[in-house]
């Protein structure tokens, strides 16, 4: 039986960043729901597509998802914005559930404020943001540090992928 993934994602989503992690994990017999503000929504990406919202905010619980996924682009700043995000993802990294985080979705996880001590990397304008958190940079293409999984850009997707399906592996 496949994991059940939940991606908090808004508009300006760097598409592939969300695109190529949900392919790979269906791919794998996970499930995955887009989560957003409210269910039914239309958001759009950094490069015009579109994308429906399957779950609000406020009708799911951490407990219903094996693990979090937060794309990148302007999306994970957009998503900062709103508190009950960071709430929802902070559950994750408490119960040691997977997280997996690409380009500026670690930026994301800084508003957890529990990044302090953990090994991640991320795009590279988001360094000094992830340092001054207390987090150790790494510059490096996949960074796993016990349930969190990081990587730097599209370029990265690969071997993100893999590390993440590796982590959801050895979880079930």
């Amino acid at each position: 039986m496949g994991k059940k993934i939940a991606v908090l994602v808004t508009n300006m989503v760097e598409e592939i960043e969300l695109t190529d992690p949900v392919k790979h994990f269906k791919e794998a017999n996970h499930s995955v729901d887009l989560i957003e503000q409210e269910a039914g929504k239309q958001i759009t990406g950094k490069n015009g597509g579109t994308f429906t919202i399957d779950k609000g905010i406020d009708e799911i619980k951490t407990e219903d998802y094996d693990a979090l996924l937060v794309p990148g682009g302007f999306s994970p700043d957009l998503l900062r914005i709103d508190e009950r995000n960071a709430a929802f993802a902070r559950k994750f990294i408490e119960a040691k559930k997977p997280v997996f985080a690409i380009c500026h979705g670690p930026q994301f996880l800084i508003d957890t404020d529990l990044l302090k001590g953990v090994n991640v990397t991320g795009f590279t304008s988001i360094r000094k943001d992830l340092i001054n958190a207390g987090a150790n940079f790494k510059d490096e293409e996949v960074v796993v540090d016990q349930n969190i999984v990081t990587s730097r850009t599209p370029d990265d997707l690969p071997a993100f992928n893999r590390e993440a399906l590796k982590l959801l592996n050895d979880k079930l």
